[in-house]
């Protein structure tokens, strides 16, 4: 086992694996070593793009499982977490829905002092990282390590979905990272010929051969170490035994929106008085460390209908799916290949305001409590999640251990404004689910009439709201001395010690978040190189 690398990055999410796949391609005379906890192959059913199914509702070698602490606008109910573990981390179980945010995002981030981080800044990285199917232009690129297609095999209900919408006079929109981004359609995927395409599949495959690469899985970073205030390395416990690890440049945190912190944390940096709770010296004081989590807060119909096509606790779906296991392996057709989410798109609560503030996820099967709570039958589900939600929460030790679980809590709802805002969103899920396109499809609401009034609406948000898995923010970027890292992603009061994943955002993206961390972890490869001029190359007015 190596003692010594130039570059460690902790943790093989999407963030991860690109840093190290970028550091790894420019500098072949320098070393970078990649950590991750969880195994080195992926399952069989996260190369199955249906197998989400499973993947996302259960504890595993691949899943965290984590729960949050009681949340009080939520009946006092604990929300679930679902994180990847792995090479690839959340890329092995999400929906692997393509969406970067909308521009006023980022040029939101350099207004509030992220300077480098507006949109024009970060497309050219987006465009960098991309391999769309459909060719490069003004807002794509093509020959990048993460493959976008099309889905191959899309359901008849999501065209259903699509045009009920339109008969709610919402349109259609075919490329929700074009132009605009408000309207319904289909979903653009990370796939790869019909199959899951993981951020690791996509980045370490970029440099496979590549011997100043070192990946070592089943590692659980225990520690950072520092000389000082300098980071030198890491501490990581591997089959059994303790191991160090020393940086002769850099110790790279992509750990996750929760990972990252604690780690953090669990070494010698946050906020003083939550160290000390736990017995664990104070490395630097530094206050905003687990502080301003973010996530979307979703809200999902879910009704039976016996449609053909839709998926669930079935014989037909059990016999759809062993019917098309061989054409799946084959030729990465069927119905194996559906993400499940496969169509959805961005509205807005009030026709006033300048852009969409929720986003719809139309689903092929009864989601219920994240699949975990299982109905006989088939049928489908219409997510709709607040994009830019008012609420904030935190993130906690719950010991020095980094083998215990965070104390993760997102005060879902805590601001009233995110239930006004979803509280218009499932109305307008109930328009379209109402609308005849769908209605065709005779579906039987699981929860509610589908006409229920204002009040049994929020108390339906109440008792069946919770995450749609995108955690965010709890390592702030910015200008300001409470911020944790600043806009070169260096953690403050330290040395030699940054962080390249969803963490670092100040405020969430308008959208599924797998894109916009790798896009975090393509632009802090240049950061640590010192260099800038690919994005000056290729900056865009688009």
């Amino acid at each position: 086992m190596i003692e010594t690398a130039d570059y460690i990055v902790v943790g093989a999410g999407p963030g991860g694996c690109a840093v190290a796949a970028r550091l790894a391609a420019a500098r072949p005379d320098r070393t970078v070593a990649l950590l991750e906890t969880g195994p080195a192959r992926a399952s069989i059913l996260s190369d199955i793009p249906l197998g989400i199914a499973g993947l996302v509702a259960f504890r595993g070698r691949h899943n965290y499982a984590y729960q949050t602490e009681p949340q009080p606008a939520l009946g006092g109910r604990r929300g679930y977490q679902p994180r990847g573990r792995g090479l690839g981390g959340s890329s092995l179980i999400n929906a692997m829905i393509y969406i970067r945010g909308q521009p006023q995002d980022f040029d939101g981030w350099a207004a509030e002092g992220c300077s480098g981080w507006g949109w024009a800044d970060v497309l050219p990285y987006f465009r960098r990282a991309e391999d769309n199917a459909r060719g490069a232009d003004a807002l794509h690129g093509a020959g990048g390590p993460l493959r976008v297609e099309d889905l191959r095999e899309p359901n008849p209900a999501t065209a259903a979905f699509i045009e009920a919408a339109r008969q709610c006079g919402y349109s259609h929109n075919g490329d929700f990272n074009g132009p605009e981004q408000e309207g319904i359609g289909a979903y653009q995927v990370f796939q790869k010929a019909g199959r899951r395409f993981n951020a690791a599949a996509a980045y370490l495959g970029m440099v496979a051969g590549h011997q100043n690469l070192i990946v070592i899985a089943d590692a659980l970073c225990t520690g950072i170490t520092f000389d000082g205030l300098r980071a030198a390395g890491v501490r990581y416990r591997r089959g059994g035994a303790e191991h160090r690890l020393a940086a002769r440049q850099e110790v790279i945190l992509a750990a996750g929106a929760f990972g990252t912190p604690q780690l953090l944390m669990t070494s010698g940096v946050g906020p003083a008085a939550e160290l000390a709770r736990h017995g664990i010296p104070v490395v630097h004081d530094l206050m905003g460390v687990g502080q301003n989590l973010q996530d979307h807060i979703d809200y999902t119909i879910s009704a039976r209908s016996a449609a053909s096509g839709l998926f669930g606790v079935s014989g037909a779906t059990a016999i759809g799916g062993l019917r098309d296991l061989y054409p799946w392996m084959r030729k990465g057709r069927g119905m194996l290949t559906t993400n499940v989410a496969e169509a959805g798109g961005f509205v807005k609560s009030d026709p006033n305001l300048s852009r969409p503030d929720l986003q719809l996820h139309f689903c092929l099967g009864v989601v219920d409590d994240h699949n975990r709570k299982v109905h006989l039958g088939r049928g489908y589900s219409l997510h709709v999640c607040a994009l830019r939600p008012y609420s904030r929460g935190e993130l906690r030790l719950r010991s020095a251990d980094m083998r215990d679980a965070p104390v993760i809590d997102p005060r879902f709802l805590s601001d009233p404004r995110d239930m006004d805002t979803l509280l218009a969103g499932a109305r307008i899920s109930q328009r379209i689910i109402a609308a005849p396109a769908l209605a065709r499809l005779k579906g039987r609401p699981i929860y509610g009439t589908g006409q229920d009034d204002d009040d049994t609406l929020r108390q339906l948000i109440r008792d069946h709201a919770d995450t749609i898995y995108h955690p965010v923010g709890t390592c702030r970027m910015g200008s300001d001395a409470a911020s944790v890292v600043d806009p070169q992603l260096r953690v403050r009061g330290v040395t030699g010690l940054r962080i390249a994943d969803a963490s670092i955002m100040p405020h969430l993206v308008s959208g599924n978040t797998q894109a916009p961390t790798a896009m975090i972890g393509e632009k802090a490869a240049d950061l640590i190189l010192g260099s800038n001029a690919y994005a000056a190359d290729h900056r865009s007015v688009a």
